[in-house]
């Protein structure tokens, strides 16, 4: 191991370390462990940078894709563990979590998917281990002992299937050794950190290998909580507590075939995210009360001071998440090619609540036990061949895939949801508070009022089966010695069912008594009645609906899409390489996994219509496809010392998918047009054998595209505050990292390793909504490590630090739950923070 003190920040093109080429079956040919990879301090020049972007092993500079590859040794000296650190690696690259690290959605080119409806695939693909992982938040976990991440950008479903439109996050482990070796790592950081990790790999036969890794790992909360009367009782939150297994086996049995088995156990059960108060109420009338909370003897926070990380919850949102899985992959010599078999089995759930309204009073809540839980079980196989057959480098295979989604959903009222309600209509109506108003103003005795009963609200239960048949090819032609073209095509069929099962705790009753008196005030007092038609739809949100009561949907959609590429490179010259690409990406459809009614304000949903209130039987959409052209070089100068690669991008999607919280429901809308163009620039320089630099800088306009009509649409439905060419939210116009690493040697047997690294993102609203209030200026992040230790690598002490000065940045900004009266556009908003600074000193031992 090496004792690199890395903090993060470039696209590490080359750090890639020195080793030979993968097998075929795209396995890594040294792990980290053996003596070559323990004792290399990083690549020497260009050429020791091998990826298999395209499925089979190639130089980086032959590859005409846009790759970034991170490195074992880097990924160690950035003290990478998953996903959310791998951001910082890379420009172009942003993930954000939300609710749960289950909401995990990663980005690239401001193009992602927003995590927190399990209806909608991702963006941007994960694979680990040839295995496609069906979520971003099922990806996040610990990564284990890695050999290299790869990230690709632009649609990659050729050959890594549907949900790549974006780009993929391809991940490839390390294999067992026939040699023994053992790592150990111990870790121990402020906010109480504590953690260690080992592995340990060698020979059980002359044919067969193993490896065992473990690691666990814990930490207090960077939140503390003001829990009010409670029931909650945990005083901090976004801690972790978790541990994964990993064991492999890897069989020989000829030397044309190898066998690798690999089974995973992970388990987190942790307590997290809370959100802060950012905005208070901007409400235009003065006799709205700015703080309905405090009003009820509550707090919300302070969003003067929403860094100072005291949070408000009265509710508990523990998380317990389980991800285990086993895969087998065979490679098998047969002719002049490859056969490639990967059969893997996945099981992952999620089960936990949390306090909806993010503040002492007892509002609305998830209860944290099964009937708020999300739980995917996939099988997949892929088959593929892939050869050589003279100027024609070929691969041709299949893919399958059983997805069964189980997803549960409860939200529930507290015992102060009535009286909260009260104040917010009688201020409208009365221009005064009153926290009986809905039991006594609005109605009549015979009406009887309208109540809330504690602890009442929705049990909806979704079970959906997507299968997904593909068969693909893709083939390069090297039609001289300088000119190659490539061409990919992939068909697929994807078959998805819901059914849906809902009922209500309580049966709807306050929003049937709701419904009652608002028809009595429309024709007793037409001018409260019209005050209240903007706002109706409070009183009987989805799901507080007897719409619901004992409610039952079945739903059914078949795809087929045709995908593919084609390139076409010439290399000028062994330094240069000039290459113009187009790709068509294509993102599944699926079903909007929550309640949708017919609601105040929307077409047909005119305030007293018999349609009010109905569940909409259909909620699906459509697929998201892109098409995207590119054009790039890649140089290698100064003796192979120096890589400088730039590409030009163009972008059309259509049919994007939007999924929008506008503080009371979820909604998800297909956008007809966006466009993502900028350009991709990356640099590596081996300067000295002490010093190495890399960096890079993407610029990524990526914007909405619509006529009047379109966004007059958008708005209507999703409460939309931006214009018909506004940014797409958590899509930042410049994205630069840089980062250099000096080694000091200490006489003739030790050495002293620094690495400095920063990345800076430009500013960019964090809303789907594009609300003014949600934007993040611009922002830089810096990590380092100081690394010192014997030159064999047989340990290391380290000492670093992430986000070195502290800074503040939101990860989501959103409207605050019930606090979005009379418009979202001045109601309260809630955020989730990004980390704040952390630091800490870790141990490793290499034998």
């Amino acid at each position: 191991m090496a004792l690199v003190a890395a903090a993060i920040a470039a696209p590490a093109f080359a750090q890639s370390a020195a080793s030979p080429a993968p097998q075929p079956g795209d396995q890594p040919a040294a792990a980290p462990n053996t003596p070559q990879a323990a004792t290399a301090n990083g690549p020497a020049s260009v050429d020791d940078i091998v990826v298999t972007a395209q499925k089979r092993s190639q130089s980086l500079q032959d590859v005409p894709i846009v790759v970034t590859t991170v490195s074992h040794q880097l990924l160690q000296d950035a003290g990478v563990k998953d996903i959310k650190d791998l951001a910082l690696l890379a420009p172009g690259l942003l993930v954000t979590s939300t609710s749960s690290e289950a909401s995990t959605t990663a980005r690239i080119r401001g193009i992602g998917t927003v995590g927190d409806n399990p209806g909608l695939e991702s963006s941007v693909g994960i694979v680990i281990d040839g295995v496609y992982r069906s979520r971003n938040g099922v990806g996040f976990g610990d990564l284990g002992d890695v050999e290299r991440i790869e990230v690709l950008k632009g649609p990659q479903g050729t050959l890594f299937g549907k949900s790549a439109t974006a780009g993929v996050i391809n991940i490839i482990t390390a294999l067992p050794q026939f040699t023994f070796g053992m790592d150990a790592e111990l870790t121990a950081g402020n906010y109480g950190a504590m953690g260690g990790a080992v592995e340990v790999t060698g020979p059980v036969s002359d044919k067969l290998a193993a490896s065992l890794y473990f690691a666990g790992r814990e930490r207090d909360g960077y939140f503390d909580v003001n829990t009010g009367a409670g029931p909650r009782t945990k005083r901090d939150d976004t801690d972790r507590h978790f541990y994964t297994f990993r064991g492999q086996l890897l069989y020989k049995p000829t030397d044309t075939l190898t066998l690798r088995l690999i089974g995973d156990v992970s388990r987190r059960d942790e307590h997290c995210c809370i959100a802060v108060i950012t905005r208070p109420s901007q409400a235009p009338a003065p006799n709205l009360a700015n703080n309905l909370v405090a009003a009820l003897g509550g707090n919300d926070g302070n969003p003067a001071t929403p860094y100072d990380r005291n949070a408000y919850s009265n509710r508990d949102d523990r998380q317990r998440t389980r991800d285990q899985g086993v895969s087998l992959q065979a490679d098998w010599q047969v002719g002049p090619g490859t056969l490639t078999s990967i059969t893997a089995y996945r099981d992952w759930k999620i089960t936990g609540g949390f306090d909806a309204d993010f503040s002492t009073a007892d509002l609305d809540y998830l209860p944290d036990n099964d009937s708020n839980s999300s739980q995917f079980r996939t099988f997949s196989q892929e088959l593929r061949y892939a050869g050589t057959s003279g100027k024609l480098d070929y691969l041709v295979g299949g893919f399958f895939s059983n997805e069964k989604l189980r997803q549960n959903t409860s939200v529930l009222v507290g015992s102060q949801f009535t009286p909260y309600l009260s104040l917010l209509f009688s201020s409208l109506v009365e221009g005064k508070p009153d926290p009986t108003f809905l039991r006594t103003g609005l109605t009549f005795p015979f009406v009887g009022g309208v109540n809330y009963a504690a602890d009442s609200g929705s049990v909806d239960r979704y079970r959906q089966t997507d299968d997904t048949y593909a068969i693909f090819t893709n083939n390069t032609l090297h039609l001289t010695d300088k000119l190659d073209f490539n061409v990919g095509l992939r068909y697929t069929w994807d078959d998805k069912s819901l059914n849906t099962a809902s009922t209500n705790i309580g049966g709807g009753a306050g929003c049937g008594a709701a419904n009652a008196a608002f028809g009595i005030l429309a024709r007793v007092n037409p001018a409260a009645a019209a005050q209240l038609a903007a706002v109706n739809g409070t009183l009987c949100l989805p799901f507080l609906s007897p719409g619901y009561n004992n409610f039952t949907d079945y739903q059914s959609e078949n795809e087929r899409n045709l995908s593919g590429t084609a390139k076409l490179a010439y290399r000028f010259s062994r330094s240069l390489l000039v290459y113009g690409s187009y790709a068509r990406g294509y993102k599944a459809g699926g079903f909007n996994l929550d309640r949708v009614e017919c609601t105040v304000g929307q077409p047909g949903c005119a305030p007293g219509s018999a349609a009010v209130n109905t569940p909409i039987t259909n909620t699906g959409f459509p697929k998201e496809t892109n098409d995207s052209f590119e054009l790039g070089q890649k140089a290698t100068l100064f003796n192979r010392k120096v890589l400088f690669n730039t590409t030009l991008f163009y972008q059309k999607y259509a049919g994007f998918q939007l999924n929008t919280f506008n503080g009371l429901v979820f909604v998800v809308d297909s956008v007809p047009h966006v466009v993502s163009k900028g350009i991709d620039a990356d640099f590596v320089w081996f300067a000295t054998n002490r010093l190495n630099l890399q960096g890079g800088v993407t610029v990524a306009d990526t914007r909405y595209h619509l006529s009047s009509s379109e966004l007059a649409d958008l708005v209507l439905r999703t409460d939309f505050q931006g214009g018909a060419r506004s940014r797409l939210s958590l899509a930042p116009l410049y994205s630069a990292s840089l980062s250099g690493t000096y080694t000091q040697p200490i006489g003739e047997t030790k050495q002293l390793r620094l690495t400095i690294g920063a990345k800076y993102s430009s500013g960019y609203n964090t809303g789907s909504d594009l609300d003014p209030g949600k934007y993040q200026t611009g922002y830089t992040l810096t990590n380092g490590r100081l690394g010192f230790g014997p030159t064999d690598h047989r340990w290391s002490a380290e000492v670093w630090v992430e986000n070195m000065f502290d800074t503040n940045y939101k990860q989501v900004a959103f409207d605050s739950g019930f606090q979005n009266v009379p418009t979202n556009a001045t109601g309260v908003l809630d955020a989730f923070l990004g980390a704040p600074r952390t630091f800490g000193g870790t141990l490793r031992f290499h034998y």
